[in-house]
């Protein structure tokens, strides 16, 4: 707590509020002590409001600053992996050598799922979205792993985070076996975690395993870049979930339900909707304009973004990693990312795009790797959940270990004051 004070005053009354600073970032007015003077805040939407106090991730977004931990997303990009992220966002730290090999032991031992999972799936329509699946299937997982639902225990909330760390990407292919009609492929524990996922979605049981490793680089780039980004409308609803005591399975599902919405999950799928609308580099100037014109409702997908009022500190990453992929499939005159690279040059170049800060975000290139490697739009989200599982966890363990309270908004009631009920008759 710092030495400053603010002052509220309400009617000629002046309130007193303590100021809160943190290691980093704007200070924090703590408004706790109001409700018993008779008053709440009203801050739709969480805008102005903390809601707890995390050691995890900090962003700057005015200046495009994303840490985990202390590091900067761009060194972890360059220097790390998904897994060696995964150890620093649940414990703090990067592991050492011998620490990062038992962490990918520890993973790749919990990589299945129970082979009654497989009866789960087949009760799913051929049809049904993959999120749906999804959302189901790790709800699901409490039923099968009752040994670590006690949240109170350090090492049970350590094995769950290994377990959801482990089967997501398995239940995330099996999603998509299923909507495809393939059959399931069982992890292959020599595999990386990047390369197990893909043979999982693409291999057969016909074939040996053959993952490019250019993709599964990129893969491993996806899932690092989205694995935790503080405290969006997943990772709040998985705190709130967990705040009454839920376990740990039941508060990622809830989670992931929360990522479907196509406010925050769906954005990269909204991309290649996009550029499907487009249709064509001829038709890129006449899209470009109703952009620009203030009364046509259509948007640019992929540009810009709520958080960062600068570059988005993970689209220079993905861009690297985009061109990889496209250079090592020779996609470059695919019509579609064609379309997309032209957006890209656009939003990077014309002066509109640039005083407005709508540069190309991470998901605009997530979403053109994705299509590149040939993962279907409705897979995007599930592919976003499951690099994200860590960070739900990561936060979902901190607030259970620490201090908290069960989650409980306010609300600002504009219903009707008391009347006297009615007998039917006399309505």
């Amino acid at each position: 707590m710092s030495d400053k004070k603010a002052q509220l005053t309400v009617d000629g009354k002046t309130i007193d509020l303590p100021v809160l600073s943190g290691n980093t970032g704007p200070d924090v007015i703590d408004v706790r002590s109001l409700v018993a003077q008779g008053y709440f805040t009203y801050d739709p939407g969480f805008m102005s409001t903390a809601s707890c106090e995390s050691a995890i991730t900090y962003i700057d977004g005015e200046n495009g600053v994303l840490l985990h931990r202390g590091y900067p997303i761009e060194q972890l990009a360059e220097k790390s992996d998904f897994l060696e992220l995964c150890f620093l966002l649940l414990n703090g730290e990067l592991p050492n050598a011998e620490e990062k090999t038992k962490f990918e032991n520890d993973v790749t031992m919990h990589t299945m799922v129970n082979e009654a999972m497989v009866r789960l799936f087949r009760g799913f329509h051929h049809d049904a979205h993959p999120m749906a699946m999804m959302c189901g299937a790790v709800g699901a997982l409490s039923a099968f792993y009752h040994d670590s639902l006690d949240i109170t225990d350090p090492e049970h909330r350590e094995i769950s985070a290994l377990r959801l760390i482990a089967k997501i990407p398995t239940i995330a292919a099996m999603c998509y076996k299923h909507h495809i009609g393939q059959p399931f492929m069982y992890p292959n524990n020599k595999l990386s975690f990047a390369e197990n996922f893909l043979h999982m979605m693409f291999g057969t049981p016909c074939d040996e395993p053959n993952v490019n490793p250019v993709l599964a680089r990129a893969m491993d780039k996806i899932f690092l870049l989205h694995a935790d980004h503080e405290q969006n409308a997943s990772t709040s609803t998985v705190r709130l979930a967990g705040s009454s005591g839920a376990n740990p399975f039941a508060c990622i599902a809830s989670g992931i339900t929360a990522l479907w919405g196509p406010a925050h999950g769906g954005a990269n799928e909204a991309v290649l909707t996009m550029l499907a609308e487009i249709g064509s580099v001829e038709n890129i100037d006449t899209f470009v304009a109703k952009a620009k014109d203030k009364n046509d409702p259509f948007r640019l997908m992929g540009f810009g973004h709520r958080v960062y009022k600068n570059f988005d500190p993970r689209a220079k990453v993905m861009k690297v990693a985009c061109d990889e992929v496209l250079a090592e499939l020779g996609l470059e005159n695919d019509p579609l990312l064609a379309i997309a690279k032209r957006l890209e040059q656009i939003a990077l170049e014309d002066e509109y795009f640039i005083q407005r800060k709508l540069y190309p975000n991470v998901d605009f290139y997530s979403g053109i790797i994705m299509k590149a490697i040939g993962i279907p739009t409705d897979m995007f989200t599930v592919i976003f959940a499951t690099g994200r599982t860590v960070g739900w966890i990561a936060h979902w363990a901190e607030m259970i270990s620490g201090s908290y309270k069960i989650g409980r908004p306010r609300q600002l009631y504009t219903g009707y004051t008391p009347r006297d009920y009615q007998p039917v008759e006399e309505r």
